[in-house]
């Protein structure tokens, strides 16, 4: 893991440094962004539903789906009471950055090379619940948007959108063209550079001399310690699968969500303090991540 930590590093220190060196420009950036949330993300998922549907694929996924579920509540309920300390602009990214993490951006590309095809799938419906919460509750923490929206906002996701035409294909087997098979596999498998790239280049906006920030590491603390080390532990003491538990504590423990600084720009919270949360959580997850598989 500190070696495939290492690797997705080197792809953030060349987003960084094509950013400063404007060789992307910053108006390119969104586009970049785009593609791996509505085209590369998606194919990735969707190809991770290339197996054969058997029972004990069934019982995995809904355990899967049952710890996911459990730990985006708890951290909704979490957050709703534990930041109440902080001033109004900073409180909903504290709340924001506990509920919702990099796990489908920079979590699936990890897994995937961490855990393989079986881990990936599991990954991929591990992030649903997340994914739900971003674009609902989440949502809701910067804006009064309706239900509606909300609800919209999670049906029209494209990572939703995947593992629903994923479930289709485990369970019906249809026959794909090889050629059309083989583009999905290759579009799939750019997410792991393309989003560490990114990464890369959002960092690159955030000052090395401002970037400490007391409230940034308690977030840390919470969402890269106290949720995955809860979920070791009571993981264990019900005796699940290897992979399963793999899988969810390296999820439950992935960085704060890029979105986080996006989303505070777009409804007028602190987007530095937010950049900041981004900077601290991503960096810190190199070394946190490996440590947290110490623990397997």
């Amino acid at each position: 893991m500190a070696e495939i930590q290492s690797v997705l590093f080197l792809y953030m220190l060349i987003g960084w440094i094509c950013r400063k060196t404007d060789l992307v420009k910053a108006a390119a950036q969104p586009s970049f962004t785009n593609f791996l949330l509505y085209v590369s993300i998606p194919c990735m998922v969707f190809q991770s539903f290339d197996m054969e549907f058997t029972m004990e694929t069934l019982y995995r996924g809904a355990s899967v789906l049952t710890i996911a579920t459990i730990s985006a509540l708890v951290s909704l309920v979490f957050g709703r009471y534990a930041y109440n300390w902080c001033n109004p602009r900073e409180k909903c990214i504290m709340k924001y950055g506990t509920l919702v993490s990099n796990s489908g951006f920079a979590g699936l590309p990890v897994i995937q090379d961490a855990y393989g095809q079986d881990g990936l799938f599991l990954g991929s419906l591990f992030i649903i619940p997340n994914r739900i919460m971003m674009w609902s509750a989440g949502i809701s923490l910067f804006t009064d948007a309706p239900l509606k929206q909300r609800i919209k906002n999670v049906m029209l996701n494209p990572g939703i959108i995947a593992v629903e035409l994923g479930v289709l294909r485990m369970l019906f087997q249809p026959a794909i063209p090889q050629q059309l098979n083989k583009a999905l596999s290759a579009l799939g498998a750019m997410s792991t550079p393309l989003g560490m790239v990114i990464i890369g280049m959002i960092l690159s906006g955030v000052s090395p001399r401002t970037v400490l920030d007391k409230k940034a590491f308690i977030l840390v603390a919470v969402r890269q310690f106290l949720f995955p080390l809860g979920t070791l532990a009571i993981l264990r003491l019900l005796g699940t699968d290897l992979l399963t538990l793999q899988i969810s504590v390296v999820l439950t423990g992935m960085p704060v969500g890029s979105s986080t600084a996006f989303l505070a720009d777009k409804y007028g919270a602190d987007a530095v303090f937010a950049s900041k949360c981004v900077f601290i959580s991503t960096l810190t997850s190199l070394i946190t991540i490996p440590i947290l598989t110490i623990f397997f």
